[in-house]
């Protein structure tokens, strides 16, 4: 695995090489710099432990979709990505997941993060997801939305001293609650925090990420093509790519919004639905190859808030 190491490949060269190649098969971009551009790591500040930078989020998991959702797991695993975050709220999504690892056999290469909330209810919503997600132990438990935090942070402290989760973290994907958590950052011993960042919603880089980088605390950012509906996406439909994307090697707005936000300092991973293999495909082509230095985020901003 490489950290921020250029291509010598741009996906436009990798798809031409193949065309030129003549063996009678076009291969799509991602089918060659997907395997072939270095991997994208970043280090857990709290132990140095290194994640891709492109996980998987999976609010939309479901039974309904499983064969589809068995499929996107197993090349998650062949992508090199580990990271897939799920929460006791999302429905199946904890049950899926947990069938799933375990018919595919790859529970010791993915770094199994969910959610639960304070109250009553606590220990017993975690002990329903460890059953459902079929693990004695998670990599991540983040209190989900900040519910209850104070509350559970000592039966947090008592489930990492016996082993039970590896790693404590909070999570919000409100502008709202960022104030809050950069409180609860400054005051708790926090090894992660999840929150909402992307090319059009900048806010954390103001108040979260710089306690980030003092805290030494990772960062998992949510909804990085913005919301759940990627409106960044819909936004960016009837705009051409900056000239300057061929740089990283980026072949849709999609992999250029993932490089940028995982492109911060302060930023760990980001985790990106994806419930169709062509979708984690492409996702998980951002997290190859070089990502934008501090300049070129600089002009990828300037060209995302210029009209037109």
């Amino acid at each position: 695995m490489t950290d921020f190491l250029l291509s010598k490949w741009t996906r436009r060269e990798a798809l031409t090489f193949a065309l030129a190649a003549g063996a009678g098969t076009v291969w799509a971009p991602h089918a060659f710099s997907a395997d072939q551009l270095p991997l994208i790591t970043k280090p857990i500040p709290s132990t140095g432990e290194r994640l891709p930078v492109i996980g998987i989020g999976t609010n939309s998991f479901s039974e309904a979709k499983r064969e589809e959702l068995r499929a996107v797991l197993k090349r998650l695993s062949e992508l090199g990505g580990s990271v897939v975050d799920t929460a006791a709220s999302y429905g199946e999504s904890e049950q899926v997941i947990g069938e799933l690892v375990a018919e595919l056999g790859i529970r010791d290469t993915v770094f199994l993060a969910t959610k639960l909330v304070g109250g009553a209810d606590a220990k017993a919503s975690f002990e329903r997801s460890l059953e459902r997600l079929k693990t004695q132990r998670l990599d991540l438990l983040q209190v989900h939305n900040l519910n209850g935090f104070e509350e559970l942070w000592p039966q947090l402290l008592e489930w990492k001293k016996a082993k039970r989760i590896r790693y404590i973290g909070a999570t919000t994907s409100f502008q709202a609650d960022h104030s809050r958590m950069a409180e609860l950052m400054r005051k708790y011993p926090l090894d992660f925090v999840q929150v909402d960042y992307s090319i059009a919603n900048r806010g954390a880089a103001q108040t979260v990420f710089p306690m980030a980088l003092e805290r030494k605390i990772a960062v998992i950012v949510n909804v990085p093509l913005g919301g759940r509906g990627g409106v960044n996406l819909a936004a960016s439909s009837e705009r051409p790519l900056p000239p300057f994307a061929e740089k990283l090697g980026v072949s849709d707005w999609a992999q250029l919004m993932l490089k940028y936000v995982v492109s911060h300092p302060a930023v760990t991973c980001t985790i990106a639905g994806s419930t169709k293999v062509e979708h984690l495909e492409d996702n998980q082509a951002a997290g190859r190859g070089s990502l934008p230095d501090a300049a070129l985020r600089a002009r990828i901003e300037q060209y995302w808030d210029s009209p037109g």
